[in-house]
């Protein structure tokens, strides 16, 4: 039997952390916080989880994502898992703030679960993450939660009939995930895939072995604002910017190709996709919608994940889903067809090109 149950799903992006919470698959709490604020105070993830209590369960961040655990199993080894970053490497503002914040969870008695990244899905063929971590991470799992039951619930058809191609267009990095009949089959995550806003996605090996030695912040830029040369430049300006700016529109045509190019290569995997769902932030943006729209329509129709919530991400608010189905929503269908119970592994389980499962965490 359905219960009727009230959570929360936790975004911990790179320019905010967000939150959804939903009560009978109806919102009645969202917040956005910068990432930078939790980074600082760390106790504020939990005052605000508090603020919306009762809850029957949180979706919690989850970085690069964890085979489903709750938080009374956490450990620090998870927690590194979580966030990747070497002991004597720079401070990254949302991970210092993600793992920080996990560890003040730890003190309280809330009811939250950590939830998988891709690569940790049964539904991926192990073949295809070899030599691969991010293949797309919880957040991104998240955004295909929202995008499967979105398709299905507008398009009236049941999750066994979704198959499409997920673009995430967000402010850091994007990423292209393969969906069909439900479940996620495939995945290219942001440091894998073509160059995003802040970063340089995909490392041409030789380049990293030129740079000798590559920090987490490496991981944060060389996309767009790098290319352009000017870190202040926002999203909302990037088409206007490349329309006059020779770097600029050198930029733009970076960042489409290398979407297109990521989405052309996962027909090899998704052979007939229904159509390519975009969503994050910079598809919300008109002129960066309508160019990826008239490149990718030859593959399949474009639409835009719609979602339910107002004023926070789609990652949060898939993340609320998932928290609803594992506590034994109207989600639960959903969380059964992704098969996020039977996630398992690490991020590491597959790296065969260096001693890295020796020496981390």
């Amino acid at each position: 039997m359905v219960e009727l149950v009230r959570v929360v799903g936790v975004d911990p992006g790179t320019k905010s952390f967000d939150f959804c919470g939903l009560e009978d698959i109806r919102v009645f709490y969202e917040k956005s916080i910068p990432s930078e604020a939790i980074a600082k105070s760390p106790d504020i993830l939990l005052d605000v989880l508090k603020e919306a209590e009762p809850l029957d369960m949180i979706a919690g961040p989850s970085g690069y994502g964890l085979p489903l655990i709750s938080l009374e199993d956490l450990t620090e080894e998870h927690i590194s898992l979580m966030v990747l970053v070497r002991k004597e490497d720079v401070k990254i503002p949302v991970l210092v703030g993600l793992a920080e914040a996990v560890r003040h969870l730890k003190r309280s008695t809330l009811k939250v679960y950590f939830l998988p990244g891709v690569i940790h899905l049964p539904t991926v063929p192990e073949y295809r993450k070899f030599n691969t971590i991010d293949m797309g991470t919880a957040d991104k799992l998240c955004c295909a939660a929202l995008a499967i039951h979105d398709y299905s619930s507008r398009y009236k058809v049941p999750y066994e009939e979704c198959t499409f191609i997920l673009v995430e267009v967000g402010f850091g990095y994007n990423a292209i995930v393969a969906i069909e009949s439900g479940k996620v089959v495939d995945g290219i995550g942001g440091t894998k895939a073509g160059p995003g806003f802040l970063t340089s996605g995909a490392w041409d090996g030789e380049v990293a072995y030129l740079a000798g030695s590559i920090s987490k912040a490496d991981l944060f830029k060389g996309g767009v604002r790098s290319f352009v040369g000017d870190d202040s430049m926002m999203p909302e300006d990037f088409l206007e910017r490349a329309k006059k700016d020779k770097r600029a529109t050198l930029a733009w045509e970076a960042f489409m190709e290398g979407i297109e190019k990521c989405v052309w290569s996962l027909r090899a995997v998704v052979k007939k996709p229904q159509a390519i769902m975009l969503s994050g932030r910079l598809s919300r943006i008109p002129g960066i919608y309508d160019e990826l729209e008239k490149r990718l329509s030859a593959i399949a129709p474009v639409d835009r994940v719609q979602g339910f919530a107002k004023n926070v991400k789609e990652a949060a608010q898939g993340a609320a889903l998932i928290a609803d189905g594992l506590a034994g929503g109207k989600m639960s269908e959903l969380v059964e067809r992704m098969e996020i119970r039977r996630s398992y592994g690490t991020v590491l389980d597959y790296v065969y090109v260096s001693n890295i499962k020796e020496k981390y965490p």
